[in-house]
């Protein structure tokens, strides 16, 4: 065996694996193996070292952010809040500066934001903008963009102004009026985008803030404010556990509204559905979105007759297990599958989709046949 492949076995083996490997790390092996064993030696259960000291924690962050990505950074992080109970390294502002931000750290500060000493509430706040602000570059543009297109093609009028017709499809309409000696096409029938009324589309945003569904929040959150910017969408954002908030006026500045949410407490996922369908002035025209793993507290029963009768009055009701970047989560398989029958499939969605499946429901397409088509399982059990 080469020396490269031994070296590497060794720092894949760790402390014990040196005596089978033969091998001496030195130089910035050697630091990164004292970095990786101080946190996963030993299953986590250090005795001193990381746990005892705070200089010790400061200089871990430091070391870990020297020697690895971003990306591994932030698993070594949520694995140390984990593994070794160093969520008291955040209520600290000069750790807390230190660590590298990420939407798993975002969900912590918030657990937390009650026990943040005063002294590091600013570095909380100031950690959670720079997470708002990175996801706000990355899912804005794509949210406006497949919102506007969509509400555009839902909306179309035969009598538009010149400024609103949609001249594609106006001349794909009129191919059979082409005048060969003027080389032109008359016409006749128009085709425009329709006239903007003050709202074409009322979405609601009704987000279950238990501990698990912390991602979820912080997503919702984000996508909520870049709807809410929209003049076309009326946007109403409802979280809940066993009580019910509205922090609509708080869409406007999404390190707030996420600074307003709860995590943690019971679930009343009918009690929520209740005040949402108090909130719909046009069946027709809306779009409630429930983001929730389906545990319910409340009375399962009613919450069921709630949903078929927001469907049967025409809301386009569609049902989310999660909104984040984790796999299919964990959720109540019995309450899924009986909306499955009322034909409201529930599936998780990745942030980078939402904008896709929010234009989908804009056009009343079948969500169903969107999240097949995304190899998404719903509980239908269809994919492709």
């Amino acid at each position: 065996m080469t020396d490269e492949r031994l070296r590497r076995w060794r720092m894949i083996l760790g402390e014990g694996g040196g005596d089978a490997c033969a091998v001496n790390l030195a130089g910035d092996d050697a630091a990164i193996d004292r970095t990786l064993g101080a946190l996963y030696d030993a299953g986590g259960e250090r005795r001193g070292g990381l746990a005892a000291s705070s200089p010790a924690v400061a200089r871990w962050l430091g070391d870990i952010r020297t020697y690895f990505p971003a990306s591994v950074v932030r698993v070594m992080q949520k694995d140390a809040l984990e593994r070794l109970n160093l969520q008291r390294m955040l209520l600290e502002p000069e750790m807390l500066a230190a660590v590298e931000p990420d939407v798993h750290l975002v969900s912590t500060l918030l657990a937390l934001r009650h026990l943040i000493p005063q002294r590091t509430k600013e570095t909380a706040r100031l950690v959670v903008r720079r997470v708002v602000d990175e996801l706000m570059k990355k899912l804005a543009q794509p949210t406006r963009q497949a919102v506007t297109g969509a509400l555009n093609r839902a909306v179309r009028n035969r009598r538009p102004r010149h400024h609103e017709i949609d001249w594609p499809r106006t001349i794909q309409a009129n191919l059979r009026h082409y005048q060969p000696e003027y080389r032109t096409i008359i016409p006749e029938t128009r085709i425009g985008f329709g006239r903007k009324r003050s709202s074409l589309r009322d979405v609601i945003l009704c987000i279950d803030q238990s501990g698990s569904m912390a991602a979820s929040v912080i997503y919702s959150g984000i996508f909520g404010a870049v709807i809410a910017s929209l003049p076309a969408v009326t946007t109403r954002l409802v979280v809940f556990d066993t009580a019910v908030v509205d922090l609509t006026d708080e869409l406007h500045d999404p390190v707030e509204l996420l600074f307003g949410v709860q995590l943690g407490g019971g679930t009343d996922i009918n009690r929520a559905l209740g005040y949402c369908q108090s909130l719909v002035r046009r069946p027709q025209d809306t779009i409630l979105i429930l983001i929730s793993d389906l545990y319910e507290g409340g009375v399962r029963e009613e919450l069921l007759r709630r949903m078929a009768a927001l469907q049967g009055a025409g809301v386009q009701t569609i049902a989310l297990l999660a909104l984040c970047d984790e796999g299919r989560p964990a959720y109540d398989h019995q309450i899924a599958e009986a909306l499955a029958a009322l034909g409201l499939p529930a599936f998780a969605c990745t942030p980078d989709l939402f904008p896709d499946l929010l234009a989908h429901a804009i056009n009343r397409n079948d969500i169903a046949a969107w999240a097949a088509a995304h190899d998404i399982v719903t509980t239908h059990g269809e994919a492709r």
